[in-house]
């Protein structure tokens, strides 16, 4: 799939300029990410996003249509013929250091210490290590080492 993320109109910004409020205007709402994480995770069917996430039928329904037709899911007809399943195209698939950014985020300020909760871990069952940026020199950057600069 091309790098073109908009199939589907969108039809008031935000904030026309900034990448992050055009991403959240995109998948910004708690039911678009939580269908993109269970997608990675594997899920195919309308049943097991609704099971999964106990979000209404109606709610699922638009979500789904509107991350196929903004290109971050492709619907296909499932094996049986019967149903449909979707799948993460590679724009979806690029959500990923999105969705784990928010995961280790949640791990070190959405639980009390101790508190139980998933943990994602590699193909070998090992955790995965905290995201951190660098720049070209591989040193780590954070708020106080950038700045935002506008493209024309």
């Amino acid at each position: 799939m091309s790098r073109t993320t908009l199939s589907a109109p969108v039809p008031d910004w935000t904030d026309p300029d900034c990448p992050v409020a055009r991403a959240l205007d995109l998948v910004g709402d708690r039911w678009s990410l939580l269908i993109v994480r269970d997608a990675m995770d594997g899920v195919r069917s309308f049943t097991e996003f609704q099971r999964r996430t106990g979000i209404a039928r109606n709610i699922l329904t638009d979500r789904l249509c509107k991350l196929t037709a903004r290109g971050l899911l492709v619907r296909r007809p499932a094996p049986s013929g019967r149903r449909q399943e979707y799948e993460l195209t590679d724009v979806g698939r690029d959500l990923f250091t999105v969705i784990l950014s928010l995961r280790q985020w949640g791990e070190r300020h959405a639980f009390a210490p101790g508190e139980a909760h998933s943990a994602l871990v590699d193909q070998h069952g090992t955790a995965v290590p905290k995201v951190t940026p660098t720049n070209a020199d591989g040193l780590p950057l954070d708020v106080d080492t950038t700045r935002v600069r506008k493209i024309s």
